[in-house]
């Protein structure tokens, strides 16, 4: 296996993407640990699916947007596991609106949880990464942070930032064999978008070059990639996953 005896935190990872991500990176091997915002109650349904699937994981509850609920959990991590190899940032929210009706705490929450939440968890992790001198840090962006979005201004700005962030980062700390990378998804069957008109999909699906939207496991497939070995010398880089949608 191809992560095995390796631990991985996930921002976010109780459901969507973020779970999607820990089944795949259990599946080769690595200890899931799931940051979420929600209780453990809400986290438990895939706790127990994980450790059916034979995983070890744990559940902390965190707040990725606030700096000091970051830096505790992950230093609590560092304390229980003796360390971290692998983080992705998955944890994002949207609150789409145009411009022109978006109040100022619509940007402001979406700023804080997906490009604050992500800086406030590489940096609570970049000493230790330094110091092992080796880690892999995947941040989830999105294609409309490549291309933009009606009514999305402050989500495509948000993951426009990771995107920034991530290169810099990657610059930061390659000389220290830790590689940073983002993925972009594109229109992805979630709870977010299974909640649209059967219209609007359709739409959407006639878009894309590949005519469908892709599934969480699309996206969990390139964030294992991106946390193997297999990525070893790829650093700075945002794959899309997008089936096309953004060429």
């Amino acid at each position: 296996m191809k992560l095995e005896n390796k631990i991985a935190v996930v921002t976010g990872g109780s459901r969507g993407i973020g779970f999607a991500t820990c089944k795949k990176l259990a599946s080769e091997g690595a200890t899931i640990i799931i940051a979420d915002i929600c209780d453990e109650a809400t986290a438990a349904p895939a706790v127990k699916e994980l450790e059916e699937q034979g995983a070890k994981v744990k559940f902390y509850q965190s707040n990725v947007a606030d700096f000091e609920s970051a830096t505790n959990t992950v230093n609590e991590i560092i304390s229980d596991f003796g360390g971290i190899d692998i983080l992705v940032n998955n944890a994002g929210i949207v609150r789409d609106k145009l411009v022109l009706k978006m109040e100022e705490s619509d940007f402001d929450s979406v700023i804080d949880v997906n490009l604050k939440g992500t800086y406030n968890m590489i940096k609570a992790t970049y000493k230790h990464f330094m110091k092992k001198r080796s880690g892999r840090i995947i941040s989830l962006a999105s294609v409309v942070g490549i291309v933009g979005n009606a009514g999305q201004a402050n989500y495509s700005a948000s993951k426009a930032g990771i995107i920034g962030l991530t290169k810099s980062v990657a610059k930061e700390l390659g000389a220290r064999n830790v590689t940073v990378n983002a993925v972009a998804p594109g229109y992805i069957a979630t709870d977010m978008t299974n909640a649209l008109s059967d219209k609007v999909k359709e739409s959407i699906d006639a878009g894309i070059p590949m005519r469908r939207r892709g599934k969480p496991e699309d996206v969990a497939n390139a964030i294992c990639f991106l946390a193997s070995d297999d990525a070893a010398y790829i650093t700075g880089e945002v794959l899309k996953v997008d089936g096309g949608m953004a060429m």
